[in-house]
């Protein structure tokens, strides 16, 4: 599920489309809180994630 989520978001990037990146970080930010809570992931991949992810998004113009 993770996986699907964080493809979803390179994927709205990599289209130039802000709106569609900006939903699809939404939908990522928890599912990866989750997968970190539960230690599936470790807490620190899990904030590198949202923060490129973030910077990312930002940057679209």
């Amino acid at each position: 599920m993770m996986r699907t989520k964080v493809k979803r978001v390179f994927t709205a990037l990599a289209s130039g489309d802000k709106t569609a990146a900006e939903a699809a970080y939404k939908e990522a930010v928890p599912v990866l809180d989750h997968m970190a809570r539960k230690g599936l992931i470790h807490k620190n991949k899990a904030a590198r994630y949202k923060s490129r992810f973030n910077a990312q998004v930002r940057a679209l113009a």
